[in-house]
């Protein structure tokens, strides 16, 4: 039986979506070539094609998803005879984003392909188009009706999700519940299992420093979440906590857990996203980022890229695939064991 392809959306053609899908590709030629690996590649057509020819390859055909279509196939969205300038902001750009990922979602719902590996995006040009949305999480949360979804990011064995987002840091405390901490708990351990990991341990970090201190520095670790854990270490999961920001990503690094949930945004993402960028010691630019976003809690199967469009790189041949080839990696492992 021939495996689903995982669907790539472009995002904005303006951006590096073009180039990094066409890097990946080829740097996968081998896995498409045996049949262990299919692509469907979702976005503008006139803008993949240039970024394959300024890169020395061969276009990717266009074709829909099915057990004949080729290895790596695309599929065309949005007006073909529009121009968008690599590196600028517009509204043509972000219709073309939204209408990959639209697409993508009914081919996903009617299992057509096994997952969705999302390019960048630009929020401003997207909402130009008359898409208000934050991003591609409210998006995909909008398209598959679906509510209360949660990011994590991963890079290795450094796996954090997170139980707020983009909100004000002063609105968290209000946000950290028994209801909102289960769900991020079971999505984590879902997750964790569809990884392929057996009895995954979880850690919880602290809001506060040093969890409270005894309630000196806050109650919201004591109250809130201690005897959150004991009940569902009472059901069975393995989890520990709450455990101080400043130790709990040290040990996940260690290979004591499994994962972590973190309770607001910087909290999360500054130790993932520390390890994931590689820096010229030269320049002290940073040359490459590694790194996925997974969006658990939806109906579908959804990671990307951890970067953005990068409009000023855009077109110039320098934008690095990594991040791309893990998320098409991770797509593809929670694949295997996703019941949908």
């Amino acid at each position: 039986m021939s495996i689903r392809p995982i669907a790539i959306t472009m995002g904005d053609p303006a951006g590096v979506g073009p180039e990094i899908i066409v890097k990946a590709a080829a740097r996968l030629r081998d896995r498409l070539d045996a049949g262990t690996l299919r692509l469907l590649v979702i976005g503008h057509r006139p803008a993949l094609d240039h970024a394959a020819r300024a890169l020395g390859h061969a276009p990717i055909p266009v074709a829909e998803p099915s057990p004949d279509s080729p290895a790596l196939a695309q599929l065309s969205v949005g007006d073909e005879a529009i121009s968008i300038p690599l590196g600028h902001v517009s509204s043509a750009g972000g219709e073309c984003a939204f209408r990959a990922v639209e697409r993508g979602v009914v081919l996903a719902q009617a299992g057509k392909i096994g997952a969705i590996v999302t390019a960048p995006l630009n929020k401003e040009a997207l909402n130009l188009a008359g898409h208000h949305f934050a991003g591609h999480t409210d998006m995909l949360a909008k398209l598959t009706g679906s509510r209360d979804s949660v990011m994590m990011l991963a890079h290795g064995g450094m796996r954090v999700s997170h139980l707020t987002t983009h909100i004000a840091l002063h609105d968290v405390p209000a946000r950290l519940t028994p209801e909102r901490l289960r769900r991020v708990v079971d999505l984590t351990h879902q997750a964790l299992v569809g990884l392929g990991i057996e009895n995954p341990h979880i850690a919880i970090a602290a809001l506060n420093p040093h969890a409270g201190e005894g309630g000196l520095f806050g109650r919201e670790d004591i109250e809130v979440t201690t005897p959150t854990i004991a009940a569902m270490c009472a059901d069975g999961l393995n989890i520990s906590g709450p455990i101080p920001g400043d130790t709990v990503f040290v040990k996940l690094r260690g290979g004591q857990y499994d994962a972590v949930v973190a309770m607001y945004h910087d909290q999360g993402h500054i130790p993932v996203k520390l390890l994931g960028f590689q820096i010229d010691p030269a320049t002290g630019q940073w040359t490459a980022l590694n790194g996925v976003n997974i969006t658990l809690g939806l109906p579908i199967i959804r990671t990307s890229v951890d970067h953005g469009t990068a409009f000023d790189i855009a077109g110039k041949g320098i934008a690095n695939e990594t991040s791309l080839i893990e998320a098409i990696e991770y797509a593809e492992r929670l694949a295997v064991n996703h019941a949908g």
